[in-house]
């Protein structure tokens, strides 16, 4: 256990009440939001009246402290803190009735890490996964970290090749690791892009969202 350094409590629920929502959308911020960027990304998105939108909350707006490509002990108790957060909100989701596969998770810069970390280390079916300027997380590809079976959902992996954050090596690292594991894999490398969401990625996820 993690000692709750990042809050269930502080996620914030939008969209279609979780008493009536047959889907949800969780996006997860990066490093120094608090998730405003998130809330300004969603009225770019096409998301239906029946889909909650959840947005995870950031303690002091860091999931954890380092580079995401650090040793995991150097995170630590952060990253762990932040994994099981994200486990609350999907254990939270099905207890009001909304399953995995209707569940779309899209991260952005550290909240990417984040997501692509947690849904790899839990493979199973879910709606579609947008992975928007990120990696898995850690020094190297741990493949013993992972396990599950994606079951052919789909993973987009959006990211520049000159990302001052997120190495274009890993990008093909993180898509390596979840196609044998079931995933369906669009991954787009966007020449000379800034540490940015752009057009493509929102039309492309917007897309995505179609199926849910």
């Amino acid at each position: 256990m993690s000692n709750n350094l990042h809050l269930f409590k502080n996620t914030i629920f939008d969209g279609a009440s979780l008493e009536e929502a047959k889907s949800a959308i969780i996006m997860t911020h990066g490093r120094g939001d608090d998730s405003s960027k998130m809330q300004d990304l969603v009225k770019s998105l096409n998301i239906t009246v029946e889909t909650a939108i959840i947005y995870p909350i950031a303690t002091n707006s860091t999931w954890y402290p380092k580079g995401f490509m650090e040793d995991w002990s150097e995170n630590q108790p952060w990253l762990d803190s932040a994994l099981e957060n994200l486990e609350a909100i999907i254990k939270y989701l099905n207890k009001k009735g909304i399953s995995n596969d209707k569940i779309f998770l899209l991260g952005f810069s550290q909240g990417a890490c984040l997501t692509l970390e947690y849904v790899t280390r839990n493979a199973q079916k879910y709606a579609g996964i947008a992975i928007l300027s990120g990696g898995l997380i850690g020094p190297h590809i741990e493949k013993s970290n992972y396990s599950g079976d994606f079951e052919r959902t789909e993973i987009f992996i959006g990211c520049s090749n000159i990302d001052h954050h997120i190495p274009e090596k890993r990008l093909h690292e993180s898509e390596a690791a979840v196609k044998p594991m079931g995933a369906k894999v669009d991954k787009r490398v966007y020449p000379g892009m800034d540490h940015i969401i752009c057009e493509d990625e929102i039309q492309k996820v917007n897309e995505m969202l179609t199926t849910i």
